[in-house]
């Protein structure tokens, strides 16, 4: 299959609030979730149509952002964080020389960056960044759901409390053009060290994924559309029925680009434990237990692709 071939074949879903009211044992729902499932086991993303989310309030969140983006320099590196994990601003620098991005994380985070950043006042900022993190984390819960229901261990999911013990850290990036004989690399190739990534976007392309044939195709992200990654908490999850996809951003047109990720991992000190459902003679153990947060603690900064593997491989 060619590269062009395979990124037309990217399925899109869509998550009405018809979809999501259909009967849980009728077989519309179980192909909904069987859809789901196999864009995962096939690409390790998909397209989504989520009707909560609409074009117009990603414009707005667009608009938001690129506010933030446009504050001066000396502004915006006041917002610092110890660790990216916990939010804070990234600044461009010669390895990622493009990319700039804010981690602003809950309620009242959002309320203090305003604040810091607009000391005359932003409402604005506030209202629509919290509304985005709220659906987006409705969001993610229903397709982790949706995707341990596929495999037969919803119940799993319910016993471990994952509703509860699931967070969501919302990240803003920006990346420019490349100047005459730079790079055109946004950000370079890794996977996610979430559960899963979902990502919006404004109408400038440029992420690419590795397909499983060792193919870099472009995705071509329908308008107002969001993109599922599945992560590499994901992968270890599902005992490797899921992997995590490796992608990057490679900038081109005369556009900057603007997207927003929304990254769900467990809350600290939560253990990700193979089911014993997905363990069998032809999906051997591939990963221990392990505490989520402590992996992140060790490798959040390191762009091995194999970190997983080295830390919680059996």
């Amino acid at each position: 299959m060619g590269a062009d071939a395979a990124a037309e074949m990217i399925p899109s879903i869509a998550l009405t609030n018809e979809v999501l009211s259909l009967d849980r044992e009728s077989e519309e729902w179980k192909a909904v979730i069987r859809k789901v499932r196999e864009a995962c086991e096939t690409y390790g993303c998909f397209f989504l149509k989520y009707e909560n989310l609409t074009l117009e309030l990603q414009q707005l969140l667009f608009k938001t952002t690129g506010e933030m983006f446009d504050l001066p320099l000396e502004t915006k590196l006041q917002y610092k964080k110890p660790t990216p994990r916990q939010g804070g601003y990234v600044v461009s620098n010669p390895f990622i020389p493009l990319y700039e991005s804010f981690g602003v994380y809950g309620e009242e985070e959002v309320r203090a960056f305003e604040k810091l950043m607009w000391p005359q006042g932003n409402p604005q900022f506030c209202e629509v960044i919290n509304s985005i993190n709220a659906k987006m984390l409705e969001l993610n819960l229903q397709i982790q759901k949706m995707i341990f229901e596929s495999f037969g261990i919803l119940e799993y999911y319910k016993e471990k409390a994952l509703d509860e013990n699931i967070i969501g850290n919302l990240r803003a990036m920006k990346y420019r053009l490349p100047k005459e004989n730079e790079e055109p690399l946004g950000l370079a190739i890794h996977v996610d060290k979430t559960i899963i990534t979902i990502l919006c976007q404004n109408s400038v392309q440029g992420l690419e994924i590795l397909t499983k044939d060792g193919k870099w195709i472009t995705l071509d992200v329908p308008k107002g559309a969001l993109v599922v990654f599945v992560g590499d908490g994901l992968q270890a999850w599902t005992n490797g029925r899921l992997e995590a996809v490796q992608h990057r951003v490679v900038m081109s047109g005369d556009q900057e680009r603007l997207s927003c990720g929304f990254f769900a991992i467990p809350e600290d000190g939560v253990s990700i434990e193979v089911p014993p459902q997905l363990v069998d003679e032809e999906h051997p153990l591939r990963y221990r237990s392990f505490v989520y947060s402590e992996y992140l603690a060790k490798y959040l900064a390191n762009t091995r692709l194999d970190a997983l593997e080295i830390y919680a491989g059996v």
